[in-house]
């Protein structure tokens, strides 16, 4: 046995504790993260709205949570970059994240944030319809480059939508923020009392179960102070689409926990607004 290398996994006692952020963050410091993006939300569409670069709460769709925000860069876009929001396909929408549309902003980006019908009213199948239906929607209107970034849930969306049918205008970079890449985790958690995935339906919505689109330029971007089980869905994606031919690389961003590492999109001179637009 001299020479032998054994690795042996396992998988974690609780399932819904390994993808509980909020327990791992702490609820205090995530009410107050919640808190403070919302007011910082509503500072800056204010600022745009006074400025007017900002086209708020237009319709992509018939259904109420079909709407969007677009803001304007104060020069010749060069650019489109749109943001999808997270919260487990379950919370939030557009409202809480319209500041981190000042980095792409900055750097010539026309900037646009949608919401989505929420489980369980909708099932993920459904959002990524509703999803892929705005990027055709909004990339028709805005014939530039496409720059997509998504966060947890949205680092799936945007990741999900990559291969979906009916996106001709295919993103020139993809930034999946913590994104879930892998549903079947999912499957032996309790959120999914809201998701109701069933097997087949995790596995067709898996953007890492499925080949990479041609000529795909994705980062899988993380936390380095996340849960386990985020750092694994960062790297399983990156190497999946990789080892398929992918340009697909993996970062764990230094002392980022699951909140935390989506701000640094407001910061034009950031790496990671750098990273989606170069």
């Amino acid at each position: 046995m001299t020479g032998t290398a054994r690795t042996v996994w396992t998988p974690p006692a609780d399932w819904s504790a390994a993808y509980d952020n909020r327990a791992a963050v702490g609820q205090a410091e995530v009410e107050a993260f919640v808190a403070d993006i919302t007011k910082e939300a509503a500072a800056f569409r204010d600022q745009m709205s006074a400025a007017g670069r900002a086209m708020l709460d237009q319709a992509y769709g018939d259904r109420p949570r079909q709407r969007f925000d677009l803001f304007l860069p104060d020069m010749e876009p060069r650019a489109l970059a749109v943001f999808i929001h997270g919260g487990y396909w379950r919370s939030f929408d557009k409202s809480s994240w319209s500041h981190l549309a000042a980095g792409p902003l900055a750097r010539g980006a026309i900037v646009a944030l949608p919401s989505y019908t929420l489980c369980p009213e909708a099932r993920i199948r459904d959002i990524t319809t509703e999803i892929t239906q705005f990027l055709g929607k909004i990339a028709d209107r805005y014939p530039l480059p496409l720059h997509l970034a998504g966060h947890s849930a949205g680092g799936h969306l945007a990741t999900r939508s990559a291969y979906a049918g009916g996106l001709l205008n295919r993103p020139a970079k993809i930034v999946s923020i913590s994104g879930v890449h892998d549903l079947r985790p999912l499957l032996k958690t309790s959120m999914n009392l809201d998701l109701h995935l069933d097997n087949d339906e995790a596995c067709a919505e898996s953007p890492a179960l499925h080949h990479p689109p041609d000529d795909v330029d994705v980062t899988c971007w993380v936390g380095a102070d996340e849960l386990p089980a985020f750092r694994w869905q960062n790297h399983l994606l990156a190497e999946a689409w990789g080892l398929l031919g992918a340009k697909a690389e993996a970062v764990e961003a230094a002392g980022k926990h699951h909140f935390s590492v989506v701000e640094d999109l407001a910061d034009p001179g950031s790496e990671l607004t750098q990273t989606l637009l170069p």
